[in-house]
Order: structure tokens, then sequence, then C-alpha cells
């Protein structure tokens, strides 16, 4: 979000010493009580007035879920047209990397509140129910059952069409205040291994080309995918077939290039 010009107030979740992706870790997470003092120190010295966006990633607790949405009543307060970009960051591949109850806090009241929400196909499967994706149509249902829970615009950032070699990725935008929706998909080729970190750079990037392009989800799904995969392919090229999660580290910086313009490979197309 820097490498594009913004200005970023950046409260961490979590002090760890490493991703979790590694073995072990050590540090600690913030708790709800927490995130309100360090809030409160920026609403003490006047630093919220020009906030336009709130970027929410991975939470760990119940009570931090809750902080997490008095934050957001306050900067509606401050800015009535700011808008929340949620990534509800649940689990992947059948696995859950947070307590189970956290999906019932984001199905009632947080995807509510939210404008743009960027589930994985696990996370959507869980938001809506349970039922596992496996086709294109069942993913543009559960996207339209999201919407239907209040997110203007949903982006499915991951998603693998049972016995098809090819990610597929969505975005759907409600066109008024009726239930009526438009979808896009892009695909790209599947890449060996796994990556940890994905998810932030995705949500991070929909927040920026979303606001840069806000009436056009179909560039803003091609530049977030397109900028994502040129990523993936540079940590490749650094891993050179080492396959430990050290060596998979995201090459952000190496990146920065491809950060800032984005290639035009991969192409939206209308569904």
């Amino acid at each position: 979000m820097q490498l594009h010009g913004w200005d970023v107030d950046v409260l961490n979740s979590v002090q760890f010493s490493n991703h979790t992706g590694y073995t072990s870790f050590e540090g600690e997470r913030l708790s709800g009580q927490q995130l309100l003092l360090l809030f409160k120190g920026l609403q003490d010295n006047a630093l919220l007035s020009s906030v336009q966006y709130l970027l929410t990633g991975y939470v760990g607790s119940e009570t931090f879920l809750s902080s997490i949405l008095h934050v957001w009543q306050q900067l509606r307060h401050y800015n009535p047209q700011a808008r929340y970009v949620c990534d509800p960051v649940l689990g992947d591949q059948g696995r859950f990397y947070v307590p189970e109850s956290l999906v019932q806090v984001y199905r009632e009241q947080v995807i509510p509140q939210a404008t743009i929400v960027t589930p994985n196909a696990f996370e959507l499967e869980q938001l809506t129910g349970g039922e596992k994706i496996t086709t294109l149509e069942m993913a543009q249902r559960q996207c339209q059952v999201l919407h239907n829970m209040g997110p203007s615009i949903v982006f499915l950032t991951s998603f693998q069409p049972l016995g098809e070699n090819v990610m597929m990725i969505l975005a759907s935008q409600r066109t008024s205040e009726s239930s009526s929706t438009q979808c896009w998909k892009l695909e790209c080729p599947v890449l060996p291994g796994s990556f940890t970190g994905t998810g932030d750079l995705c949500a991070a990037l929909i927040l920026v080309h979303s606001a840069n392009h806000p009436n056009d989800v179909a560039t803003v799904l091609e530049k977030v995918v397109n900028t994502v995969y040129v990523v993936l392919e540079q940590t490749l090229a650094y891993a050179d077939n080492d396959s430990t999660v050290k060596a998979r580290e995201l090459r952000l910086i190496q990146s920065k290039h491809f950060i800032e313009h984005p290639p035009q490979r991969f192409r939206a197309v209308l569904l």
C-alpha cells in the first residue's frame, strides 16, 4: 500500500518472531483492550478525521474482533464515507487457523458491516454454511450469499474447480441497491508449492486498486492477480527448488517494480 502512495497506520494484531507457517514461533497476541488503547491514542491526537479505509486481516480472538467493530463504528463517525475491507482470515485447505467460534461472529456481526470482503474458498464455505465449493456455479452462488449479508463487493481470492489444474479468482459486485450482481472471473495456471502471506497481499492490493478504480472490479481483479502471480514467480525463482518455508518467503522488495506497475498478462472475463 505504501508503494502506491498510501499513508498507513498499522496496528499489529500479533507481535510474533516469524509468521505461523514455520514450525514454531514466539510472541504475543494483542488483546481487544490493547487495540482500543492504541485507537484512543490516535483519537486523542486528532489523527482519525482523514481515515478513508479500514483493512483487517488475521484476528485470533472474539474479544479482538469485537474491538475492531467498535473501531469501525468510531471511524464512520469521523467519516461516514469510510469503507471497510475485511479479509476474514479463518483458514485454508480445510484447516482452521483461528477458533471456529469466530465464524459466527464474522457471519453475524462483521460481514454485514464490511464494504468489501476477500475470502478464500475455505473461508467462503464456512461463512455461507459449510458446503464444499467444487464448481464455478457454486462459487458464484456462495458469493451471492455474502452479498445478501451486506457487502457490495466480494473477491473470492482462490478457488480450484474440482478436476481442473487451474486457479480461479472471482470478483462480484452488486450493481445497484437491488440484489442483482455482476461477476467476473480470472484464470491462471496453478504454481507449485505453498506460500504464506498471499491473502494479506491480495487484500492490500484489492483496497488500493478498488480506491483507484471504484466502479471497475474487472480492472481491480486483473491488477491484483497479475501482481500476486508475478510476486509468486519471483519467489519461486529465488527459492530455486528449495521447498523450505524460509526459501518461500514472498519476495516483496524484489518485486517492487511489479507491485507499482502490474503486468498485463491474465484477463478477466464477465460471467
